[in-house]
């Protein structure tokens, strides 16, 4: 069966001996370069690298964990930028669930068979972020944790693609309770609610309603996750799409504002866009409304900063006065030697004596020219 969907190009630890720079291809492209080059035809081939643009909105996706430390301060961040987006871009965060039957921590008999790393009785199950079993956070708390965030997701930031409360809730929750002490605190979350203006009643029926997770039976949520991250192909965390494409490097804000900036049919990007997307600093720039610091809006046409420009030409004007007084001293060094020298040319006319005025022109050079050569 052909493959419908883009795989992502990831080494499973099995790569090692790949040498080569590789890519892959639809069958039916493929088919057509491997029919010409059987007809011994040459082939011509380009790779390019574009994000679709389908139109007008841009759909971007996060896919992570709450126990990662890697998209941290992104996430801390990013609200302002989805805020600055508006209504122009769709935002889905997902959480990745291991398939606790697959990776047979479910026994024959419904029996949780790996530990606390699962929930559900060994149905969804998460890695544990610190490697000790006994102490600290467990697998199973990372998977509350993120039928937790799936919740909030649904209720505050699923009908209009920005959240605000789900990003205030994950930067309160970092900075409150993202310690082996107060991960699955309950009184730490309830903070973290209060501070994101969360009801944490109605979190908790979600969570509920969806399944729960301690009987063993299935969650609606977990399963729709599971289902979701292996239609899309997710084998690295984290992982950000924009308009279904996967973005690789540093999940970073630059590189996820540039790439949804990228991502809209030409000519209807937002104005938070063309304002910030060549700024040094986007954030700044987003965060004070379109006001790039130092630099003049609209920097991505060519233009440059008045003090950029003033530095630059004070620097030019400098450099051309210290180069234009070391060629007129050095000038003036030659011609006072040319002169000394035709001056010790000449012979003296008279022998003064010990009275002489003046002295042998060859005196008056050694002196400078500082007297009179005739009295």
């Amino acid at each position: 069966v052909c493959q419908t969907a883009e795989p992502i190009m990831a080494d499973d630890g099995s790569g090692s001996d790949i040498s080569i720079p590789s890519f892959l291809m639809f069958k039916k492209d493929a088919d057509a370069v491997k029919a010409e080059l059987r007809a011994n035809h040459m082939v011509h081939m380009e790779m390019k690298w574009a994000l679709p643009s389908p139109d007008d909105r841009v759909e971007y996706d996060l896919w992570t964990v709450p126990s990662d430390m890697v998209s941290r301060d992104f996430q801390k961040n990013f609200k302002d930028v989805a805020v600055a987006l508006g209504d122009r871009a769709y935002f889905t965060p997902h959480q990745y669930i291991y398939d606790g039957v697959k990776s047979h921590c479910q026994g024959a008999d419904g029996e949780n068979m790996c530990f606390n790393l699962c929930t559900n009785n060994g149905r969804y199950c998460a890695t544990d972020p610190d490697n000790d079993l006994d102490h600290g956070i467990s697998g199973a708390d990372v998977v509350k944790e993120s039928l937790r965030r799936i919740c909030i997701w649904k209720h505050y930031g699923e009908s209009d693609g920005i959240g605000k409360e789900w990003w205030d809730y994950i930067a309160e929750f970092l900075h409150r309770c993202d310690t082996p002490d107060y991960f699955a605190n309950d009184d730490c979350i309830k903070d973290a609610y209060k501070h994101s203006n969360i009801d944490s009643g109605t979190i908790d029926r979600c969570m509920n309603d969806s399944g729960g997770l301690t009987a063993d039976t299935p969650n609606a949520f977990l399963d729709l996750e599971m289902a979701a991250q292996t239609r899309r192909g997710v084998v690295v965390l984290p992982t950000a799409f924009v308009n279904t494409v996967a973005l690789r490097g540093a999940l970073t804000i630059p590189t996820v504002f540039n790439a949804i900036c990228a991502g809209y049919l030409e000519g209807t990007e937002p104005k938070i866009c063309t304002q910030c997307d060549k700024c040094p600093n986007e954030l700044e720039c987003i965060r004070n409304g379109g006001k790039c610091d130092g630099v003049v809006v609209g920097v991505s046409s060519g233009g440059i900063s008045t003090r950029t420009f003033t530095v630059s030409l004070l620097a030019v004007v400098a450099a051309f006065g210290g180069i234009g007084y070391l060629h007129w001293k050095k000038t003036r060094d030659e011609m006072r030697d040319q002169v000394r020298g035709i001056l010790a040319e000449y012979m003296p006319l008279e022998d003064g004596g010990d009275n002489a005025v003046g002295g042998s022109p060859m005196d008056f050079a050694r002196r400078g020219g500082t007297t009179h050569l005739i009295s």
